[in-house]
């Protein structure tokens, strides 16, 4: 079992920035590749970032392609995503993701809670 726990979504305005973490406690973190997803009210939940198990290799959406960053610190067993240039439309709740396989589906294995970020205007 993996236990995920999100934080540091909040309310920013257009343009700014927030850095959303994620920590990691159960079985080896480094064994996961780590991803993070985002869903909006009445959408479905979609892609954000992943980053492989051992943080060689990273993809994005191209939605946020330039703006956000996903970074991990295995020997804090953490997950970030960097999020800057924020905009309207990356209002959602954002949860990171846990297993074996750096997928972009919303097919993983753990799922933290979530925490919302609304951008405003």
């Amino acid at each position: 079992q993996v236990q995920l726990v999100e934080s540091g979504g909040g309310l920013v305005q257009v343009g700014g920035s927030l850095r959303l973490s994620c920590a990691a406690s159960g079985r080896t973190f480094s064994y996961y590749a780590m991803g993070w997803f985002r869903q909006a009210p009445g959408k479905e939940r979609e892609f954000v970032a992943v980053i492989k198990r051992g943080g060689g290799g990273s993809r994005y959406a191209d939605s946020v392609k330039g703006r956000f960053t996903i970074s991990r610190d295995n020997a804090k067993n953490t997950v970030y995503l960097q999020m800057n240039s924020l905009k309207p439309e990356d209002t959602a709740v954002y949860y990171c993701a846990a297993d074996p396989v750096p997928r972009s589906r919303p097919e993983y294995h753990y799922w933290g809670q979530g925490t919302q970020v609304t951008v405003s205007s």
